[in-house]
């Protein structure tokens, strides 16, 4: 389930809204109808409304609606079965003036139609009676907080709104100050009461009491290289419930600088669904003196007297305690700690860096994939040459951007490795596909080569996107419908000598061929070598294409010949593809060359 929340647009009046939401909605994506938006006005497009905004819902993703109400009641109506797990979907009118939560009230929606609201200067009409009568949703509590049972949420608001007693206690361990967002409203909350509400790190108990646990346990945890997950997971279970700790207080998974990429220690974030931070042994060391089980060691292995206990407490800080020494498995150690006060992981060490490599295809938002806007999204920092940048238009807001000039690859691998190596996350931008002829290739070069420690410990997704290869073919029809091939005709590093062989042998093995990087002002001569060595070994009526500038404004598609082809038309921003022997040109000058389809029924009908 994504928390980035589909602005959906049905048509040009509610377009410079759902402009506007984007810019002040963290990682929200716009989405329009195709038929009423053209392609690069939205970040994505969809046919059918109604089919788009199930999609939407059945995936988890939060939902707000440029549109009439009555159209998302009728496209979701069908799809509505538990309300404990509906996302947030808010409708709101073109002119911004209402917003109004229709599904998933205490899961977000109600805080979106508020966000929304303040951002276009309108109202938001949140229904929900605890909301409106004390501005109180049990079940939507702060950010890290967790409900223990939803179930009683109802009943104990019920009791509230009739006047009757409900009591409020936190725990001694907590700053009382902790649960102030409960009363702000005015609930009317009593020393003894028919309910209780327990503001506690600790196991639930008793049948009228609604649990509900802050985000106050730092989880300090330790393993050997490559101890297995699962261990690592028993450990911490078994040490919570002995201590009699909840486990939805665990507001975060903290280790020794060391481990950032140590798999167990992610899984086990990720079960938790907290953040995995990471602290370097001299910030561990410090805490020597309040650890309850140091150790020389650990010390000689790591530089600090403690990783699992000296990472909680240095989590918790000053005000926190260590609740539970040291625990070993096998392989892996754990503690905890305990704050008095919310914990934000944010500002506690580092997180594991994350880089993404994107591909973001052609150029324009209509045909970057789902999985790069994610990764856009998801990135604090972006680098890239500036064109490239400049083509993400609307998804470069909010964002740190790190501009390179055409050329300079390494620096600007090298500047997205050292931002990653901080902590951050950033996305490394390619146009067309990152692995085909882009930077992919030299982030693993660098990792390999310079053997840094901490480089090494970032977390490296490449993003793949839409190659020029197939933007020219789909433009011109199917070209590569049988077997290709592509061949740079860059010679700044790869020698022509070994560009020249790989010609030779895709031109005499007659696939289709794609030549990237075919020409700039200062390399004119190899794109007319190439022409010649393709020319011995096909016929000279192989259809050629001349792709320029794909899907970029000034795009340019030409179909011609090998005997035709005047090499002088191309430059850097163009792709051509070669024929093999067997493409054809087709009614409608549309070029493919055929798979074999036409023999296998020849030699069926001939059985």
């Amino acid at each position: 389930m994504s928390d980035a929340p589909a602005i959906v647009v049905l048509g040009p009046s509610g377009l410079a809204l759902a402009r506007k939401l984007k810019r002040r909605l963290r990682s929200a994506s716009v989405h329009g109808l195709a038929k009423r938006l053209p392609a690069g006005a939205v970040d994505r497009r969809f046919v059918d409304a109604t089919a788009h905004l199930r999609a939407l819902f059945r995936s988890g993703r939060p939902v707000l609606a440029l549109c009439a109400a009555g159209i998302v009641v009728r496209a979701l109506a069908p799809l509505l079965r538990d309300k404990t797990r509906e996302p947030p979907v808010v409708a709101m009118s073109e002119d911004g003036a209402v917003a109004v939560p229709l599904l998933g009230g205490h899961h977000g929606a109600n805080a979106l139609a508020r966000a929304a609201a303040e951002a276009a200067g309108g109202v938001a009409a949140v229904t929900t009676a605890g909301d409106r009568r004390f501005g109180l949703a049990l079940d939507a509590p702060p950010a890290g907080w967790t409900v223990d049972d939803p179930a009683k949420v109802r009943p104990v608001t019920a009791a509230l709104l009739a006047g009757r007693s409900v009591a409020l206690a936190v725990d001694p361990a907590l700053d009382p100050g902790l649960a102030d967002w409960l009363k702000r409203g005015g609930a009317p909350f009593r020393r003894h009461g028919h309910w209780r509400v327990d503001v506690t790190p600790r196991l639930a108990r008793g049948t009228r009491r609604l649990a509900l646990h802050p985000p106050v346990l730092a989880l300090g945890v330790g393993c050997e290289r490559g101890a297995a997950p699962k261990e690592l997971d028993r450990l911490v279970r078994r040490t919570l419930a002995a201590a009699g700790l909840s486990e939805k207080s665990v507001a975060l998974v903290c280790s020794i600088d060391l481990k950032a990429d140590e798999p167990a220690v992610q899984a086990l974030a990720d079960r938790f669904g907290v953040p995995a931070r990471f602290l370097p042994a001299a910030v561990l060391e410090r805490e020597t003196p309040r650890l309850a089980t140091p150790s020389d060691v650990v010390f000689r292995e790591t530089g600090c007297h403690g990783v699992a206990e000296g990472a909680a407490l240095a989590a918790v800080g000053r005000r926190g305690a260590l609740v539970v020494p040291k625990r070993k498995s096998r392989r892996a150690t754990c503690a905890v700690a305990l704050s008095p006060r919310a914990l934000d992981p944010a500002r506690i060490g580092r997180a594991r860096g994350r880089l993404f490599v994107v591909g973001i295809g052609p150029g324009s938002a209509a045909t970057r994939t789902p999985a790069a806007d994610r990764a856009l999204a998801e990135s604090d920092h972006l680098v890239g040459y500036r064109l490239y940048l400049d083509l993400l238009g609307d998804a470069t807001a909010g964002k740190r951007l790190h501009r390179g000039t055409l050329g300079a690859e390494e620096d600007r691998v090298r500047r997205a490795l050292e931002l990653a190596a901080r902590g951050e996350t950033v996305s490394l931008v390619s146009s067309g596909d990152a692995g085909i002829y882009a930077l992919a290739t030299l982030v693993f070069e660098l990792l390999e080569r310079e053997g840094r420690a901490d480089w090494n410990r970032i977390a490296v997704e490449v993003i793949p996107g839409v190659s020029a290869l197939q933007t020219a073919a789909a433009r011109a029809g199917a070209p590569l419908g049988h077997d290709f091939c592509a061949v740079s005709l860059s010679d700044l590093l790869t020698p022509w000598t070994t560009i020249e062989q790989r010609l030779c042998a895709a031109a005499a093995a007659d696939f289709v061929v794609a030549l990237f990087n075919p020409a700039s002002q200062r390399r004119r001569r190899l794109l007319a070598r190439a022409h010649t060595i393709l020319r011995r070994h096909r016929p000279g009526d192989s259809p050629v294409v001349i792709a320029r500038a794909l899907d970029r404004p000034g795009e340019r598609v030409v179909v011609t010949t090998l005997d035709d082809f005047d090499p002088d038309v191309v430059d850097m921003l163009t792709l051509v593809l070669i024929g093999s022997s067997h493409t054809r040109l087709a009614p409608g000058g549309r070029v493919y060359t055929p798979r074999g389809y036409a023999a296998k029924r020849a030699r069926k009908s001939g059985r």
